[in-house]
């Protein structure tokens, strides 16, 4: 019988896969600068006996290795490479400082396209870091995306967190020019950081099937929205209030605008929200939509966002 510990990695190796991501095992131990690059580097961690010289210090983190071994391979000619690994990371030199880490980085070539239109390497990460989450059963609708406050080895304007309330789940974007430029990585690499033990259990379910798919006959409506809210609002904590207005009629909730210049006042920015309205035993009137109206506007109000005259 394998723990929750042991299903969930084992689970995490087949939803990397699955994306595309090819597993490496590498060394838990690493050279002392690189340690001291990703918080870690520190005497207790020392090896008396290394391998070599270079590999003298416990790992505090997935990421060094890794980005070395996606840069060895881009070296080499593969123009294209994802990877993973999950394995100890080592905090102290204490039984409960050492932790299972998981971690992801890759590249991809430019798409052969007429426009010269290609996809975010940062939004295809997020995506694959989000995939493998809800196949690990961890509550994604409740995780909060927080940009700003990241590790120091990350690039401070293309990174983010997540946050499961106070709890650090994952570190995922671009890592930080000077933390690449000292392991001797020449291009930008984007990478993931996964911290499997903070996850919650999965709830048990009650029934092991689906419920039955309940279809409405009515036809859904969007209502757009501008919300002004000062800079350090995450647009994810307006649109998560907005969500909770009326849980029964607002189906979904996603920002499909930003805007910052003129008209909005400084150190704010105004975001659109589209918000799909669906309605269940009839058709809403004028009336209803715009008492709905107004408890999304007032939802949006206590994070901060104000609707935009």
């Amino acid at each position: 019988m394998l723990t929750q510990r042991q299903n969930r990695i084992r689970v995490a190796r087949r939803s990397l896969a699955a994306c595309g991501y090819q597993e490496t095992i590498g060394f838990s131990f690493i050279p002392r600068a690189h340690a001291a690059l990703f918080g870690g580097g520190g005497e207790r961690l020392m090896l008396d006996n290394p391998l070599n010289a270079e590999l003298d210090c416990m790992r505090p983190s997935i990421l060094p290795g890794l980005i070395a071994t996606l840069d060895r391979n881009l070296r080499r000619g593969f123009g294209e490479a994802a990877l993973f690994e999950i394995g100890p990371v080592f905090a102290g030199d204490e039984p409960a400082d050492q932790r299972i880490g998981g971690g992801g980085d890759r590249r991809s070539r430019p798409s052969r396209r007429w426009d010269g239109a290609d996809q975010s390497p940062l939004l295809a990460l997020q995506g694959d870091l989000m995939a493998l989450l809800d196949d690990l059963g961890a509550p994604t609708a409740q995780l909060k995306v927080a940009q700003g406050g990241a590790s120091p080895w990350w690039h401070p304007a293309r990174s983010a967190r997540l946050e499961l309330g106070k709890t650090l789940v994952a570190e995922f974007g671009e890592l930080h020019p000077a933390t690449l430029a000292a392991i001797g990585v020449e291009e930008a690499a984007h990478a993931f950081e996964l911290f499997i033990e903070a996850l919650p259990e999965p709830r048990r379910k009650a029934v092991k099937t689906k419920p039955p798919l309940t279809l409405s006959p009515y036809m859904p409506l969007t209502r757009d929205f501008a919300f002004v809210k000062p800079i350090e609002i995450p647009a994810d904590d307006v649109v998560r209030a907005v969500r909770t207005a009326d849980r029964t009629l607002i189906a979904n909730a996603q920002v499909f605008d930003v805007y910052q210049g003129p008209g909005v006042p400084a150190g704010a920015n105004s975001i659109a929200v589209a918000v799909t309205i669906q309605p269940k035993d009839a058709t809403l009137t004028d009336a209803q939509i715009e008492a709905l109206s107004a408890r999304i506007v007032a939802a949006a109000e206590k994070v901060g966002a104000r609707l935009r005259g």
